[in-house]
């Protein structure tokens, strides 16, 4: 029979809704039950795609005989963290605090009134490793709760007061200049990988914001060496097994430091995110094989997440039925043993293919089987026409393959930051159909994520809306993706919605006193702490991104309050900056646009048109672009303009308007 999941929307929590375990939501009614049982609570937090959650699930979760257990002794609440990504940062700060590590599936006890007191990660079905078993832990908990009652109120009592007590230092009132971004450079330096690109040991995360400052940090000041980390990594990753050789898109992280084997997963931000970054990489530098990535990484976006409401999906699972043997294993979807090309090419072909993506008899994945990989010196003796033939064969031999579930919710965040990467990259590249994506995205978050007072919910999923307010990221990126629209389309009333979503930022977000800004709404449901987080994780935290999208905001209408509220925000770069610049790069980059300017860009002329290109393509940090005909009111910096011209202009002081578009793309590059 299946648990009070089953009514929830998330895929996540629908994947646990046949569960033994009587799970309930995150709702006021499970907590009040726990306390009217006088019983803890077990909360569970994961994702769909996460592979360790599916492992805890299958072994635990679906175990009676710990089911029955955990339903005896406990009240046991299932959080998808992608849904409440409130309710997981607090959680793993406590987390994090407590062990000095963190991951999903997240698992901590907590008493009727959400104080948390143990926690974990996974746990498995038998002691293994040093580690106790799950039932081992819970057993544990359910005596200290009975036996050591006060002692457990002491210890969740002291750990909520401690969170209480955490302050983040902000680092100055002043914006970060030349010398607090110079050291970022230097210290992203020290931490690079020289010989294999990214940043660090493994796991091997994409960069993607980082890679955004380098390319900002270049244009701004013509720093080659900026450059050349940016793009050695970009070509690191894109010839990697992180990338899908055959389809486009790129998988979650590497295992090694190689970017060699990923863990499958694919996550629509991290495509979304990367797309952007190739098709800057492209414009700085011309590069054939970013503009490839940028355009393979978008039509994959479109071909496989993209909804039938015109969002897109959240992820790709990792795993996936493996037709010889029936069981779901990670990877099963993307990796070949050379037979396996023999039987799709025959001998001859499958011969190319395997020096061509570097599958090998040994493998370099498990059970002889290897990640597809493209070698810099593979030496292919084989004519591009014969490559794209077998290309094409193997992705639609493996498209018969079964494929890995996919987690359809949207997320308004994450579709903010795809609706900015498709709008660019259809302009750059003369792709009026990822354009048409773009906008298709941007309508869905209008219709249905906004409402008439411009609040955002943080998911929907088969045209219905959830019932989780959005977070301080989700207005950010929709307001980023907004704003791109409205440089790309020339249609103002993006940008007026950009308008509406930012106001509500300084309205319920900002601190007034400090300007530092926090994750949920001053009207958001009270957890036991606001969570508040400046730094990067896999996607640009809420509080950069808001000051990105303000500063942008007010660089197209000069409103003061949002380019105030941007400035203040940034403090907390200034200090993070020469300390821990791999887990600010998004802030660095909205830095960059600030020292820029950022630029403003107004063409009088046709949206398309060769001055309109021009400018899209301008490399100055965080350049803002409007275009409409002359006597047009759908910008603020198109008023009063009548020649058919561009006009570069930097906080509203302009250079003299130019016809040309050479001297246009001179004045965005310098």
């Amino acid at each position: 029979m299946p648990n009070r999941l089953a009514h929830e929307t998330s895929p996540y929590l629908l994947q646990h809704a046949d569960n033994p375990v009587d799970w309930w939501p995150w709702s006021a009614d499970a907590f009040a039950e726990a306390r009217e049982r006088g019983v803890p609570v077990l909360l569970s937090v994961g994702y769909s795609s996460c592979h360790w959650c599916h492992v805890m699930a299958h072994e635990s979760f679906e175990d009676d005989g710990t089911a029955a257990f955990l339903n005896e002794h406990f009240v046991n609440i299932k959080v998808d963290r992608e849904e409440r990504p409130d309710i997981d940062a607090v959680y793993m700060e406590a987390v994090q605090a407590a062990t000095g590590q963190g991951g999903w599936p997240m698992t901590v006890f907590l008493t009727p009134d959400a104080e948390p007191f143990y926690f974990g990660t996974y746990f498995p079905p038998e002691p293994r490793h040093g580690m106790p078993s799950f039932r081992q832990v819970a057993d544990g908990v359910r005596r200290a709760w009975t036996d050591r009652r006060d002692e457990v109120d002491e210890v969740a009592g002291k750990i909520v007061r401690d969170l209480a007590e955490r302050r983040l230092a902000f680092g100055a009132d002043e914006l970060p200049g030349e010398e607090e971004l110079a050291q970022a450079l230097l210290g992203l330096t020290r931490d690079y990988d020289a010989s294999r690109g990214g940043f660090g040991g493994a796991p091997k995360f994409p960069p993607s914001m980082v890679i955004e400052f380098l390319l900002r940090h270049y244009a701004r000041t013509g720093a080659e060496g900026a450059l050349q980390m940016a793009a050695d990594t970009c070509e690191r990753m894109a010839r990697g097994g992180i990338y899908d050789q055959l389809g486009g898109g790129f998988a979650r992280y590497s295992v090694d430091r190689e970017w060699v084997v990923p863990h499958f997963e694919k996550m629509l931000y991290d495509n979304a995110l990367l797309c952007r970054v190739y098709a800057h990489l492209w414009r700085a530098t011309g590069s054939d094989l970013a503009r490839r990535v940028a355009l393979e990484t978008a039509d994959f976006m479109v071909r496989e997440l993209r909804t039938n409401e015109g969002g897109f999906a959240s992820a790709l699972d990792a795993d996936s039925e493996d037709a010889a043997t029936g069981k779901h294993v990670e990877g099963a979807y993307y990796v070949w043993t050379p037979r396996q090309l023999r039987e799709v090419l025959g001998d001859a072909d499958a011969e190319i293919a395997a020096a061509y993506f570097g599958v090998t008899e040994e493998g370099t994945f498990e059970e002889g089987a290897s990640v597809l990989q493209l070698p810099a010196d593979a030496g292919v003796a084989a004519d591009a026409g014969r490559l794209a033939s077998i290309r094409e064969r193997l992705l639609a031999a493996r498209s018969r393959r079964p494929a890995p579930g996919r987690d359809d919710k949207v997320v308004a965040a994450w579709n903010g930051l795809a609706v900015a990467a498709l709008a660019e990259v259809g302009a750059y590249f003369d792709r009026p159909d990822l354009v048409a994506a773009a906008v298709g995205a941007g309508d869905l978050l209008v219709r249905l994520h906004m409402d008439d007072r411009a609040r955002l919910s943080r998911t929907s999923r088969d045209g219905v809306v959830g019932v989780n307010a959005g977070v301080l990221e989700d207005y950010a990126d929709v307001a980023e993706g907004f704003l791109a629209l409205a440089s790309v389309t020339g249609e103002g009333v993006w940008l007026e919605f950009a308008g509406f979503l930012l106001d509500h930022v300084l309205g319920q977000f900002v601190d007034a006193e400090s300007g530092s800004l926090y994750d949920t709404a001053a009207d958001a449901e009270q957890l036991i702490r606001r969570p508040q987080d400046p730094t990067d994780n896999a996607v640009p935290s809420g509080w950069t991104a808001a000051a990105g999208a303000l500063l942008s905001y007010a660089a197209h209408t000069g409103a003061s309050p949002h380019r105030e509220a941007a400035e203040r925000a940034l403090g907390v770069v200034k200090g993070l900056a020469p300390r821990a610049p791999r887990f600010i790069g998004h802030g660095l980059a909205v830095a960059e646009a600030a020292l820029d300017g950022p630029r403003e860009v107004a063409v009088i002329g046709a949206v398309g048109g060769e001055l309109h290109r021009t400018a899209l393509l301008g490399a100055a940090p965080g350049a803002v672009v409007a275009v409409g005909p002359a006597g047009s009111d759908e910008f603020p910096l198109l008023a009063g303009r009548e020649l058919a011209a561009a006009y570069v202009c930097r906080r509203f002081v302009c250079d003299a308007p130019t016809a040309d578009a050479g001297e246009l793309a001179a004045k965005l590059s310098g």
